[in-house]
């Protein structure tokens, strides 16, 4: 996988006017949230953990964001969007709901649970849910394709994009509070943002990104 943003490390921004207190403790409840179920079942948490590794598969050279366990600190909490999407149950409900019925289908159509299946098996039961071709009587009435879009797909990269090592990834440096961001226009950046690596300087970028606060 290519490194767009070699050597930047957001964490560095922790004591810097980039982050202030509010943005510090958000992160840092959100770091210590632990990679064990408080709300979902073993079970549950299985079939979780094995959706969260095929909707965004995670490279090798690197600690692996939570994903699971994120997704799960908002079940926990009950936190809800503010809306809800037509034909799906509340937030808990339709997480269990839905990853009840995906079991019971891989049961059916394969004779494991998701968690057992090859990865390319696992790939097919995602895309007929997603195609709404999955309707057994263990969903419940309950849409395979809006649970797929409004909770699997929403729920799952919102967890993953929420994590520093994930705004690593693509150079975001957070809130900026209360150094704000100043250089608003295309292609420009402010000198404590992170530099994109262009063909042939790497290395540079990987030189400035350490620099980065």
């Amino acid at each position: 996988m290519h490194d767009r943003y070699p050597g930047y490390d957001v964490l560095r921004k922790r004591d810097t006017p980039s982050w202030n207190d509010a943005t510090r403790g958000v992160i840092n409840a959100r770091l210590a949230i632990p990679a064990t179920p408080q709300f979902l079942s073993a079970e549950e948490w299985q079939t979780l953990t094995a959706i969260c590794d095929r909707i965004v598969p995670q490279p090798a050279d690197r600690a692996p964001v939570p994903i699971a366990a994120l997704v799960d600190d908002k079940l926990a909490r009950d936190e809800r969007d503010g809306y809800r999407q037509s034909g799906l149950p509340p937030l808990r409900e339709a997480w269990r709901h839905g990853l009840a019925a995906l079991d019971a289908e891989s049961q059916a159509k394969q004779r494991r649970r998701f968690h057992m299946l090859a990865t390319d098996l696992q790939d097919e039961l995602l895309q007929a849910m997603q195609d709404g071709k999955l309707d057994g009587p263990a969903w419940q009435g309950m849409p395979a394709a809006t649970f797929f879009s409004e909770r699997v797909t929403h729920d799952i990269l919102a967890a993953y994009y929420s994590h520093p090592a994930s705004w690593s990834e693509i150079g975001f440096g957070g809130p900026a509070s209360p150094r704000g961001y100043v250089r608003m226009y295309f292609d420009r950046r402010d000198p404590w943002e992170a530099v994109e690596a262009k063909p042939g300087e790497e290395d540079a970028a990987r030189r400035a990104n350490r620099h980065a606060r």
